[in-house]
Order: C-alpha cells, then sequence, then structure tokens
C-alpha cells in the first residue's frame, strides 16, 4: 500500500475539516483578543499544520482550501483573515518551519513529525496556547541546536512579517536575521521588504569578535554579532572645532567629551537597548586604579558593555586593556544574574583580518569597530550642511511650529 492510499483510508470529510478549523478560530480569538501576539501564531501554526496533513492529497482535490474558506466565511459572517490565500499562508507557515529541508528546499518529514497520524480531526489550539507548551512549535523547526532558535522574536513578530521572509528567503541565519531586526526595530511590512530587496543580511558586516567562543549559549552570541556594527559614522563629532591646534594634540579625552555631551545622539547610532552607565567609570582591586572611557548596560544582552576609544589605528595591546576591565567589572560590579561583560574598542582604523586573527586568543568577550567623525566626511558634504549654531537656529524654529 502506498503512503498516498495509507493517507486516503481514512480520509476527514471536508464538513469536518471546517468544523475544526472554525472551532480552533474561535479557540484563538478569545485569547488573541487579549492582544497577544504568540496566540494568533500559535491559531495559525496549529490551523497550518492541520490543512497541510489534510489537503496534501487526492481526495480533497483542488479546490479544497477555496471551499473551505467559502464555508467559513459563510458560517462566520465578517471574519478576517481566513481568505483561501492566507490559508494557503498558514500552511506554508507551518511547512516552511517544521518540514524545510534547507539544504535543498524540498518538503520533507523532519524528525519530530515521524510517527505521528497524517490525519487528524481536531486542532490542539488549546496546547498552544499555553506559554510553556509552545516549545511544540519552535522544538520541531529544523534548526542545528534549538538554543539557536530566537524564540522570544520569533513570537514577537507578526503573521504578515513571517509569511513575507519565508517567501523572500530560504536561508535559515537570513530569516533568523530578518526576524530579529523586524521584533527589535519593530519595522512596518514595507520596511521590512524594503530591507530584503536591499539584500540586508547579505551586506550586513559583522564586527570582528570572539562572540561565539567567549559568551555562553549561541543565543546570545548571535544576539551580541546582531548587536554591533563594524563600523559607526559619529558625525556629531568634530575634531576641527575643538581648538585651533595642531591635529596630533586632540586625544581620546576630547573625543570622548563630545560623546559625552552628545550621549543621546551616541547611544541611537551605537544601537538599541543601551543605557548609559558612566564616563572614566572608577574600577580598583587590589590597589589598582582604572578608568575605562565609556559603560553602557544592555537590556537585550543583559550585560554591561565597556568601550574604549582610540584615535589611531588599532593595536593588540589594547585587547589586553579592555580584558583587564572585563575581568574587573565581572568580578566587582556585574551582579549574579547578568551575563558577561563585553568590551568594544572603538578605533579610527582596523586590518579587520588581523584584528579576527588576534582577537580568538582571548578568553573575555571582545570586538573591535572602526569610526569616522564629521571631519572625515567628503569636503562637498561638510559645505553643504549647516553648521552647527545654524543647525540649532532651524531645530528651534521647527519646534515652534
Amino acid at each position: 500500500m502506498t503512503d498516498i492510499e495509507k493517507n486516503n483510508q481514512d480520509i476527514i470529510p471536508l464538513s469536518q475539516a471546517v468544523e475544526a478549523i472554525k472551532t480552533a478560530i474561535l479557540q484563538g480569538q478569545y485569547e488573541a483578543n487579549k492582544g497577544v501576539n504568540r496566540i494568533q501564531l500559535a491559531v495559525y501554526f496549529a490551523i497550518g499544520k492541520y490543512l497541510s496533513k489534510n489537503t496534501r492529497n487526492l481526495e480533497y482535490g483542488a479546490g479544497a482550501i477555496k471551499a473551505i474558506s467559502d464555508k467559513i466565511h459563510k458560517d462566520l459572517p465578517g471574519l478576517r483573515g481566513y481568505s483561501a490565500s492566507n490559508l494557503k499562508n498558514m500552511r506554508r507557515f507551518y511547512e516552511e518551519w517544521i518540514l524545510l529541508d534547507a539544504e535543498n528546499q524540498n518538503i520533507q518529514q523532519s524528525p519530530i513529525a515521524i510517527g505521528e497520524s497524517s490525519q487528524e480531526s481536531t486542532i490542539a489550539v488549546g496546547d498552544l496556547q499555553d506559554t510553556q507548551n509552545q516549545i511544540d512549535i519552535y522544538r520541531a523547526i529544523c534548526v542545528p541546536n534549538i538554543t539557536e532558535f530566537p524564540v522570544d522574536d520569533f513570537f514577537a513578530v507578526p503573521f504578515t512579517h513571517h509569511i513575507r521572509i519565508i517567501e523572500k528567503t530560504k536561508d535559515l541565519e537570513a530569516r533568523y536575521y530578518y526576524i530579529h531586526r523586524t521584533a527589535v526595530e519593530k519595522l512596518s511590512v514595507d520596511a521590512l521588504e524594503r530591507l530584503i530587496r536591499q539584500q540586508a543580511y547579505e551586506k550586513r558586516e559583522q564586527i570582528p569578535n570572539n562572540f561565539r567562543q567567549t559568551l555562553s549559549g549561541s543565543a546570545l552570541a548571535r544576539k551580541a554579532v546582531m548587536m554591533f556594527k563594524d563600523s559607526y559614522q559619529l558625525d556629531f563629532i568634530n575634531t576641527e572645532q575643538i581648538g585651533e591646534r595642531d591635529k596630533q594634540d586632540v586625544d581620546e579625552k576630547e573625543v570622548e567629551q563630545q560623546i559625552i555631551h552628545n550621549i543621546k545622539q551616541f547611544i541611537m547610532t551605537f544601537g538599541q537597548d543601551f543605557t548609559f552607565v558612566g564616563n572614566q567609570y572608577h574600577l580598583e582591586i587590589y590597589g589598582e586604579d582604572f578608568f575605562p572611557d565609556l559603560i553602557f548596560f544592555n537590556r537585550e544582552l543583559n550585560a554591561l558593555v565597556v568601550v574604549e576609544l582610540k584615535i589611531g589605528e588599532f593595536k593588540p595591546s589594547y585587547l589586553g586593556t579592555l580584558t583587564a576591565y572585563l575581568q574587573i567589572l565581572d568580578t566587582k560590579v556585574r551582579k549574579p544574574h547578568e551575563n558577561p561583560s563585553i568590551g568594544i574598542v572603538l578605533c579610527k582604523s582596523a586590518n579587520k583580518q588581523f584584528v579576527e586573527f588576534v582577537i580568538q586568543k582571548f578568553d573575555s568577550p571582545m570586538g573591535v569597530a572602526t569610526y569616522t567623525t564629521a571631519a572625515d566626511m567628503p569636503e562637498e558634504l561638510r559645505k553643504a550642511l549647516p553648521d552647527m549654531d545654524e543647525l540649532k537656529r532651524i531645530m528651534a524654529k521647527e519646534g515652534e511650529k
């Protein structure tokens, strides 16, 4: 007996399929009305699973999903979101995540699904509504390691965004990337599609780092890699305005002070969820005093972040200094519930390949990024921009409107 013959042996009547989906919708709507996005995803995932197992056969025919949709709208007038195309999206949502063979992009039976009944007469939405039991969704997803799956991000992303990501990306890491950015930046569908068109994932530049070797759990390492850029544009820093002196005299302290005076702009440039802790933060151990340039706390990473500013080219010795700061922070400042502190060297230039080579031997989580200032902008662009006083006047006028 073939697999199709087995599947068709006890075919569930179409009317019974409609009743099962209607029940799932009504059960899910009660919870979804509370505004919990994860409930809607759970309902759609469960319906998608049901449709996958009961419409991928010859008995129902090509028009089965449209017939189901028409009957649902007849029985539940005014209901939105259950068109034939959206039901197909639910089926795809389930199949792409639970059955996707990422290597050849063919649908295959995943290990977690083996042994399950081919036919189901009910939809287990109730189980999926429980936060603890939602592991049924992501435990089944074809990923190298369950701890790498961005669970919180996944359930924070609306269904329409998920479909766009599935439609336009096949690479697993790319999907993780766009899911994370959508969740963190609260992207609209248009903004998400624009990012994908611009190939943001393919063009992303990762900061040279040792996060995967030094941060426990690949999920945390991935978050850290995504959190930091390899280069920052600090256009609010203008070393030419510091004073009429030789540029050799401009040191890290002066750059640091301009960052402090523009701390809001710096944080907005640096990334999401950063809180400023202090500059020249006093650390002391065994009678030795240290003063790191800038210290932040990042809520997403649940970790202190030390930033060391350098006005020249990267030197390996900077990592040694940063290691000392991180060890002291973790010993004397870090709270028990926090993750290990992370260090970032922010310098004017760096040989990326060389940094990646030397940083792997260090045991503390660190990265090296570069920055540009207003003085590094092309002359034509700088001339086109208003000076600081003029910019303040423009902003003041805008605020009066």
